[in-house]
């Protein structure tokens, strides 16, 4: 027989981690404020192995429009550049010889609502992933019966799923409404 609760627990779980994955995709767009972050992705070539950007250097953010990235060693800085001027950032990197600074421009009005409506996407694609996994409950739920669970049981187990999928849904919605606020924030 099904165990409700472990079943709504893991449920939950996986609904969090559409949560988790929504939070850090939001965070590597670009909103038109220096956030190292965006920078997560970026992989440099150092001694023969591909290795995160924050292995080989410093990242930081001293001001609103600036990332400066200090790298531990001074002969990385040309393997540093080409890994940003080949991911996605879309930033031409800066450098002194010591440090790369990657200057922040002010994005667009239309640019802005570019950002947004990408965000939107991805949002949706996180929402798609709770109904998802709400959906496959309720058919385990509804299998459930026939192997001797209650109907009231699974009607009690059907509004706790509810609840839940209300709450990350909820959830999701507050990170992409901040998320539009700081894009759309001049």
């Amino acid at each position: 027989m099904i165990d409700v609760k472990a079943t709504l627990g893991g449920a939950e779980e996986r609904m969090e981690m559409a949560a988790m994955f929504l939070e850090e995709s939001l965070n590597r767009v670009r909103a038109g404020r220096a956030n190292v972050a965006i920078l997560d992705g970026v992989r440099v070539n150092s001694y023969g192995s591909m290795v995160p950007l924050n292995q080989v250097a410093n990242v930081s953010c001293p001001d609103a429009r600036t990332i400066a990235i200090r790298p531990w060693d001074k002969k990385a800085i040309r393997d540093i550049e080409k890994a940003i001027m080949d991911s996605d950032v879309g930033i031409t990197p800066e450098n002194n010889g010591e440090i790369i600074r990657l200057g922040i421009p002010q994005p667009t009005e239309e640019r802005r609502k570019d950002l947004v409506k990408q965000c939107n996407k991805i949002g949706e694609k996180a929402k798609v992933e709770v109904r998802n996994v709400r959906g496959e409950i309720k058919d385990k739920l509804k299998k459930a019966i026939k192997d001797g669970l209650s109907e009231d049981n699974e009607k009690d187990a059907e509004l706790e799923l509810q609840k839940i999928h209300d709450k990350y849904i909820k959830k999701l919605d507050e990170l992409l409404a901040a998320k539009t606020k700081e894009i759309m924030t001049v």
